[in-house]
């Protein structure tokens, strides 16, 4: 296919600030907030994929989990900026659900599907062993060893050490992407032939094509931060209402900032390209620790705001659950439809424990 603008991109970011003008002089239904919301959202993506195709790989699947990694960032700030107190664990579970939903529910997808089709698929190895060793460090810095402080009570970090980490954390995002972009990109290039996948071969962009998508890009990014601050008390209150744990707000966050770089990652798998997928799931969840949790930290220590990033004792075992599956289903280089069903699996038992704790 031609990678062309579509005027399906051109409207979205347009209802957007149209709702967003409308907005200040009224409340809007919630369902218009959220239509335009996730227009927006899935406008953005399909920039960031175009820009993505035309930079190439690695580059492209960096540049698309760092753009849904901004508008995740975008979300929890501004829930965390309207929430106050009552936010403090967002950011730690937007952050969590992210991680769970990605290495158990987009790798599971991706490979119970391409196992279905294709039986079994490789990657390259040395390039994931390297992404799930950094998303090791970052998972357990910011999400396990607050719990294990003794400098403040409770599942926090004092001041310092929340500058700490937050430092390190970009410090090891930083390391991550110069040796994929740069050092070792080969180990990220897929190890077979992507005839398989017409996107691959078609025509990349125009210069013009592209400067237009990037300005459409920003305008995207900046609609959903300021869609969401509308949002959040619908949002909020919906959660509320049902009796559900304050926790499935994060969940919701995760699940809609994720979903249109879901479908990327599944069209890849399903075309043969596992490596793709791979570098579209672990990279977005390299971003999500590595951008959103500075970011969060650094508006903490700036107002004031409280945030709680340690999981309690379930989110801990679920999590190292998920890291070790994850480890020894990516440790051989190639996969199989069992590996796929572990991963949905332990996904399921992370849902219905988030809504029935």
């Amino acid at each position: 296919m031609q990678w062309i603008i579509r005027h399906w991109t051109w409207l979205a970011p347009a209802i957007g600030w149209t709702l967003i003008a409308l907005g200040f002089g009224g409340a809007l239904p919630a369902v218009l907030l959220a239509l335009g919301l996730i227009l927006a959202v899935l406008a953005a993506v399909h920039h960031a994929e175009l820009i993505a195709h035309r930079v190439g790989e690695p580059f492209g699947t960096f540049l698309l989990a760092v753009a849904v990694t901004v508008i995740e960032l975008g979300l929890i700030v501004t829930l965390m900026s309207a929430g106050g107190a009552d936010a403090a664990t967002l950011a730690r579970d937007t952050v969590f659900a992210a991680v769970m939903i990605i290495l158990n529910g987009l790798l599971g997808i991706c490979i119970l599907i391409g196992a279905i089709r294709h039986r079994e698929q490789a990657f390259r190895q040395t390039g994931v062993s390297a992404s799930l060793a950094t998303i090791c460090a970052l998972t357990t810095l910011t999400l396990v060893l607050p719990n294990f402080t003794v400098s403040e009570p409770g599942p926090v970090y004092a001041p310092s050490q929340l500058a700490f980490v937050a430092v390190v954390s970009v410090l090891l995002y930083g390391t991550f992407v110069a040796v994929q972009s740069v050092r070792h990109r080969d180990y990220f290039l897929p190890p077979m032939s992507l005839a398989a996948d017409e996107d691959v071969h078609a025509d990349p962009p125009t210069n013009r094509q592209t400067l237009v998508s990037s300005l459409l890009l920003v305008a995207c990014l900046v609609a959903v931060v300021l869609l969401a601050k509308s949002l959040a008390p619908p949002i909020e209150a919906a959660v509320a209402s049902v009796g559900a744990p304050r926790s499935v707000v994060g969940v919701i966050i995760a699940a809609l900032v994720l979903l249109p770089e879901s479908v990327a990652a599944v069209r890849a798998a399903l075309a043969n390209r596992l490596q793709t997928s791979l570098n579209l799931g672990l990279g977005s969840a390299l971003a999500t620790i590595g951008l959103s949790i500075p970011a969060v930290a650094a508006l903490s220590l700036a107002v004031e705001l409280p945030i709680a990033l340690g999981l309690d004792p379930k989110g801990i075992v679920l999590l190292f659950l998920t890291l070790i599956v994850t480890s020894l289903t990516l440790a051989t280089g190639r996969t199989t439809i069992l590996q796929g069903v572990v991963h949905l699996v332990i996904l399921g038992v992370y849902l219905f424990t988030t809504v029935v704790p």
